[in-house]
């Protein structure tokens, strides 16, 4: 009997505290977004309870919580979102204050059945230090007079900063995508991306190249100048010329910079055929890597055309694009492009850009094209890889290249079968061997990546050369960017080094620069703004600081 009794009473027990339980809780969650400079707005962390009953219930609500690094911040708020999880345009603000350690805000609000969610959003200064980081901890919180127990959800413990470089509408630009990033002889960080006036679809398109620079190490950003714009040419409106997809390279012996981009002249239907009687009304699209929107030939009507331009004072101008097509397409070629990042400069002066096409038969490869002479003449390599696209490259140890391709059997392809395309080769393109990682080290969602060669001094005082690479971290989505890093050539991406930078859902493009030997500058298509630049230490990723 006193067992069974004993029994009841467990059970009641259970029971009560499994009903009291939740209405007596604060759950918070710190989602891995970084915090941005030129944003009213970051929200950095998520508050949510269950109200105590099934109707509408007046309630006063205290929260106190606490802030670190509070020199880099210049307006804390909070929002209500009700029933909706998510931080969005319709949250209501309920609260606004100036940074303290320790924050208060006091409310009244109508609760209703269900979940209600608080988002504390933060504003940073201008003058923020990108390697800084801030956390917001929920330390109180009240309803009517009753203080919840706090449960917290987070999985991180800080949060990084940045820059909203390019936001959707900024300028009265749709959207700004296809992040390339370098490192003039001089410092100064030059960002490209395309300038998508009208529309956020790829050419064909209003589309043009621009260019932003920073002079302190990408802590503030001159305004949006454009490198490449073919305007109205042959009469067509601008909708009809745009130029995408553009590449970045510094010739670090002479510090010219090179801009490599793609331009469409008018519209060729999924036929072949260019059409002769476009005009402003004219509602005409397609794209030059589906159907035959780009052909055999060399001809403005027949193919989508290569176009670069150059810079030499630091990119403050930039010259009259000069076409390539003629001297580096193979005429069977259905479509010969730049591929989207940034070129590089070979130990004896030889300037390679990441390339990528439609070859004879319309599929897709990746493959490089060099100079040898400065930029006066460039030749187009054989292709490296089928069925791949967006690449980038870089120099090996022992003088090699390796080219890292974006690989469409990667779609949908979520096993361990899954991994970027990579080959190597020894003669500038003219025969390449697959590597062996290629298809199983580094998983993507089919998209485009970054790899980058970075040098540092060690402790020691030698000079040494390791591998970057940036990309979604993931096979089935855009989630996740992520910074990996190689100390042999590309053989192995010890996990321990990885340095996640946005959780959220964006774009996914990325790219890599050295800032200098102890800082890595990334510009990628972020969940928190369409161009992101955010600084990472080095040492952080040496030290495998991924927490």
């Amino acid at each position: 009997m006193n067992r069974l009794i004993y029994s009841l009473l467990f059970l009641f027990v259970l029971m009560a505290s499994c009903q009291k339980a939740p209405y007596e809780t604060s759950h918070t969650k710190m989602f891995n977004w970084p915090v941005l400079k030129n944003k009213s707005d970051n929200p950095v962390l998520r508050i949510s309870f269950p109200t105590p009953n099934d109707t509408v219930m007046e309630a006063d609500i205290e929260f106190k919580i606490s802030h670190e690094n509070i020199e880099t911040l210049k307006t804390i708020r909070l929002y209500a979102s009700g029933k909706d999880s998510m931080f969005t345009k319709e949250a209501i603000l309920v609260g606004e204050t100036i940074p303290a350690e320790e924050t208060k805000f006091d409310l009244a609000a109508k609760l209703e059945n269900g979940p209600s969610y608080y988002w504390l959003t933060y504003e940073l200064q201008d003058k923020a230090d990108l390697t800084q980081t801030v956390k917001p901890v929920l330390r109180e919180a009240k309803v009517n007079g009753t203080q919840l127990a706090i449960s917290s959800e987070n999985s991180i413990d800080k949060l990084r900063l940045g820059v909203a470089l390019r936001q959707h509408g900024q300028d009265g630009v749709h959207t700004y995508r296809i992040p390339g990033l370098t490192t003039s002889n001089e410092g100064t960080l030059i960002a490209i991306y395309d300038v998508r006036r009208d529309l956020s679809r790829d050419l064909q398109g209003n589309i043009d190249i621009g260019v932003s620079r920073s002079f302190d190490q990408g802590n503030t950003w001159n305004e949006t100048q454009v490198a490449l714009d073919m305007g109205t040419y042959g009469n067509l409106p601008e909708k009809f010329n745009g130029v995408s997809d553009a590449c970045i390279l510094v010739d670090e012996r002479t510090g010219t910079i090179f801009i490599a981009g793609l331009w469409m002249h008018g519209v060729i239907n999924k036929d072949g055929q260019w059409l002769e009687t476009l005009n402003e009304e004219s509602d005409d699209w397609n794209h030059q890597w589906r159907n035959k929107g780009s052909q055999p030939g060399l001809d403005i009507k027949q193919t989508s055309q290569f176009l670069i331009t150059k810079s030499t004072d630091n990119g403050e101008t930039w010259e009259e694009p000069i076409n390539l097509t003629p001297m580096i397409k193979d005429p069977k070629w259905w479509l010969f492009a730049p591929a989207p990042g940034h070129g590089i400069t070979l130990d004896d002066g030889t300037l390679v850009f990441p390339t990528q096409g439609r070859d004879s038969e319309g599929l897709p490869f990746s493959n490089i094209t060099y100079s040898k002479d400065g930029g006066k003449t460039w030749v187009a390599s054989q292709p490296a890889a089928k069925n791949t696209t967006e690449c980038m490259v870089v120099q090996l140890s022992n003088g090699s290249l390796m080219l890292n391709m974006r690989y469409n059997a990667n779609r949908k392809n979520f096993t361990d079968t899954n991994g970027r395309e990579i080959a190597v080769t020894h003669d500038l393109g003219q025969t390449w061997a697959e590597h062996p990682t290629s298809n199983n080290a580094l998983i993507e969602p089919v998209c485009m990546a970054s790899i980058h060669k970075h040098y540092y001094t060690d402790d020691a005082g030698n000079k040494k050369g390791v591998l970057l690479f940036s990309n979604p971290n993931s096979k089935e989505s855009r989630v996740k960017q992520t910074i990996k890093i190689s100390f042999d050539d590309g053989q192995t991406w010890p996990s321990e080094h990885w340095i996640e930078l946005d959780e959220g859902r964006g774009a996914g493009y990325s790219c890599l620069t050295s800032i200098d030997e102890d800082k890595i500058g990334i510009l990628y298509e972020g969940s928190q703004a369409q161009m992101t630049f955010q600084t990472v230490l080095f040492e952080e990723i040496l030290n495998g600081d991924n927490k």
